[in-house]
């Protein structure tokens, strides 16, 4: 879990939760609008879940330039109706997204 929790805060901004557990973490976004919780699956639970955690941001572009030099790898951009989107996977194999669908600013014309 301190490997995920680590790159949790330092890709997204995400910072822990106060608490007493160490079989349950969470972290939440700065503004307190996002809140994910992180604890060990059971083994009986199958293996790649059909989860992903989406994240939004404004420039899909930029941030995946700028994250990229910080060591988090993605898939190639795609581009779709009216927004953009990258895959990639957290040290646990995770599925994450950033986006920046649903956001207000329009994507310019290229």
């Amino acid at each position: 879990m301190p490997t995920v929790a680590h790159f949790y805060q330092n890709h997204f901004g995400l910072r822990p939760r106060p608490s007493d557990r160490a079989d349950w973490l969470e972290l939440e976004s700065e503004a307190g609008g996002c809140t994910i919780a992180l604890h060990q699956a059971a083994r009986t639970q199958k293996s790649g879940a059909a989860v992903k955690i989406v994240f939004a941001v404004a420039d899909v572009r930029s941030f995946v330039a700028h994250r990229t030099q910080a060591g988090l790898i993605f898939g190639p951009i795609h581009a779709a109706p009216g927004f953009e989107f990258a895959n990639a996977k957290d040290p646990a194999g995770n599925s994450i997204s950033v986006s920046n669908r649903g956001l207000k600013t329009p994507l310019a014309k290229k």
